[in-house]
């Protein structure tokens, strides 16, 4: 038995033994993976394509590399899973779907479409293709996956004909450009198609037309460039096959990405993900595309709106005949305005991140259970965020909310409210807290059952004793530094969301900004019970929200009553403010603090364009830094009753206490409208 006779060597003997052969085992696999990628290549790179028909020069292009198709096709065709997805999505309330997979190679999109969408809801799958030795291993892959519902053609996409005369799905994955004659594919695809619930899905390499839209637009040289690449293999990306999709039938969705090539460094190759439907439904399902302006920043600033949407609305009345535009920034309020019942809530951000933010709630508040919304807004954080968000939001996303989350889905496993210029702003002041020594006192602060222990948790914090009770010229010299490394202009912006402007509107006012962010915080910790009335300054202290307490949307009514059909009045749009205020008249209008960022002149440009956009008797609120903002005056000259409602200097403002003044403004009109307006600024 060996040393002790317990047998343990031997045992041992064995185990290093099978721990030898399992390495030596994947040694194998990998060399005969990279060995598998390498025939791969030599076809892409070096195999001239011949044959006397398009049939043969498939077979000549494809024979030799059938068997490592789809394990290097995975790290090279980027466009497939985001395609099915978006035809999954749509499809998924459907049963005895028939699809027919053109050009389909090996299978290899049936394979992945099971993940989306369980393949017994499909009565029929047809994977077509002319290339005998793609379909041989198709035919293998069906029988190796039980799959009776699915079957192999060997046919040309120009002449298949399904066998039920109507299908629900066509898919082109990455096949069209190979197919010279495909004005007639895509006719033959579009004559089977079902007339009002048939999807047809694309996706493949390509490159933009000398003049196209501005989301797929190429400069000249990645234009020829990668024509030229792709022609070796005879493979056309031009533009001119989607253009005839955009031609034949009505764009649902669309996708313009770039992906990496295996074993090719720093080239990616651009790709599209493409959705439609015959153009009766165009008007239903169309996607609206609005380009961002030029220059933003590379995410959001806010993670949530930053102004109490409780005085607002005792002040807006919103009704169903208003048209409302609103400064997105975090999102919350421009979906509480669809809560109340506006007609229309056109919602604006110059930071196209802010409209991504506001998008991914809207569409999940639309596609997600009440659970799930919950976890990604409530608790900031979702285990599941990549599955839900590539099968369930991304195919209805806009294409630069698509390219904004899908690089920052890690945000919902750290905490999406440590995220963004604010959030980063919270988490530092966190942990600068508890190392400080301030941790505990925080905790009861957010905790605190009852406002009266609320209070004695802020005051009991040994640094705000000492900012109250300590040495003047010691307090004096410790405000002076941290505000000089905390508060300052760079921090402020960036962290705070306060620009250089607004800064200095503080300062004409007498106060420091120190003395301006203690006046916000005192008072919101004596006036407002954080863990049952303010969302706002809890979800700082803790990084989340309760179901008692938090934004509107939120709350289960309401999420019910926004799923119910409340979002469809909301317009997302990426653009400045004054374009959208031109574009048509409004009733109401939320300029947040956004004209204190601006100097007189544009403050004066942007009240004559309020008088002209506003309806007679319309609303315009606004918040700012300054006790009495200079601008007021021109907006009163522009044609409207303006009253200030609430000074800081009165004391505690609101839930959020972080302005020193608040405004209204009555657009001067009608009899009627006037003594509306004479009835609103009287405070009635």
């Amino acid at each position: 038995m060996g040393a002790g006779g317990d047998g343990r060597p031997i045992i041992r003997s064995k185990r290093d033994g099978l721990i030898k052969r399992i390495r030596s085992s994947d040694k194998l696999k990998r060399l005969g993976s990279v060995k598998d990628d390498l025939v791969v290549l030599r076809s892409l790179w070096f195999q001239k394509v011949s044959g006397g028909d398009h049939a043969a020069r498939l077979e000549s292009f494809y024979g030799p590399q059938a068997h490592a198709y789809d394990k290097f096709r995975s790290s090279f065709l980027w466009g497939r899973r985001p395609m099915l997805a978006a035809a999954a999505a749509r499809l998924q309330d459907q049963h005895d779907l028939v699809w027919v997979d053109l050009g389909g190679g090996t299978g290899e999109n049936v394979d992945m479409m099971a993940e989306m969408l369980p393949i017994k809801q499909f009565k029929a799958i047809y994977v077509v293709d002319l290339c005998k030795s793609l379909c041989k291993e198709a035919a293998n892959k069906v029988r190796q996956k039980g799959w009776t519902n699915v079957h192999v053609i060997e046919c040309d996409a120009c002449t298949f004909e399904p066998p039920e005369g109507v299908v629900t799905l066509v898919t082109f994955s990455y096949s069209l450009t190979m197919i010279p004659p495909f004005y007639a594919a895509v006719d033959r695809a579009i004559s089977y198609l079902h007339p009002t619930k048939g999807l047809l899905a694309v996706a493949d390499f390509f490159v933009s037309g000398r003049f196209d839209l501005p989301m797929r637009q190429m400069t000249w040289l990645r234009r020829f460039f990668w024509r030229c690449i792709f022609d070796t293999d005879n493979i056309d990306i031009g533009p001119e096959r989607r253009n005839y999709l955009d031609h034949r039938l009505s764009r649902v969705w669309e996708y313009n990405g770039q992906g990496s090539i295996p074993y090719v460094p720093f080239l990616r190759a651009p790709f599209y993900a493409w959705v439609g439907h015959v153009p009766q439904l165009a008007s239903v399902l169309c996607e609206n595309k609005v380009e961002a302006p030029p220059h933003f920043p590379p995410t959001f600033l806010y993670t949530m709106s930053w102004e109490d949407p409780r005085p607002d609305a005792e002040v807006l009345r919103i009704c169903e005949s208003d048209c409302v535009l609103t400064l997105t920034s975090g999102g919350c309020n421009s979906l509480n305005l669809c809560l109340e019942g506006a007609g229309q809530v056109y919602s604006v951000d110059c930071n196209p991140a802010q409209n991504a933010l506001l998008e991914l709630k809207a569409l999940a508040i639309r596609e997600l259970e009440y659970d799930d919304v919950w976890a990604m807004f409530g608790e900031g954080r979702h285990p599941n965020i990549k599955q839900i968000f590539e099968q369930r939001l991304a195919p209805f996303m806009t294409q630069a909310s698509y390219k904004f989350w899908e690089c920052r889905l890690w945000y919902f496993k750290q905490g999406l409210y440590y995220q963004g210029g604010m959030g980063k702003a919270v988490l530092y002041m966190q942990l600068i807290a508890w190392w400080m020594g301030m941790g505990g006192s925080m905790k009861r602060l957010a905790n605190a059952d009852t406002l009266q222990a609320q209070q004695q948790a802020w005051d009991g914090a040994w640094f705000i004793r000492f900012c109250k009770l300590g040495p003047s010229w010691l307090k004096e010299l410790i405000i002076r530094i941290l505000a000089l490394i905390f508060l300052n202009r760079f921090v402020m912006w960036f962290g705070g969301g306060v620009p250089c402007k607004q800064y200095r509107l503080i300062h004409k006012d007498g106060l420091r900004i120190s003395q301006y962010i203690a006046r916000t915080f005192d008072g919101v910790a004596h006036s407002s019970h954080l863990r049952s009335d303010n969302y706002f300054y809890y979800n700082c202290c803790t990084g989340r929200f309760l179901k008692d307490c938090c934004p509107s949307y939120l709350t289960r009514e309401g999420f019910d009553r926004l799923k119910s059909g409340r979002l469809e009045s909301l317009h997302i749009v990426s653009s400045y403010f004054k374009e959208q205020l031109q574009a048509r008249m409004y009733s109401k209008v939320i300029l947040m603090d956004h004209v204190d960022w601006q100097d007189l002149t544009a403050a004066k440009d942007l009240a004559q364009v309020l008088a002209r956009q506003v309806i007679p008797g319309g609303r315009v609120i606004w918040r700012s830094a300054a006790e009495a903002p200079k601008y007021a005056q021109l907006v009163r000259e522009a044609g409207f009753d303006v009253k200030c409602l609430q000074r800081a200097e009165e004391g505690y403002m609101d839930r959020v206490n972080m302005y020193s003044s608040f405004y209204v403004a009555v657009r001067r009109g009608s009899s009627h409208l006037a003594n509306g307006s004479s009835h609103i600024l009287n405070g009635n």
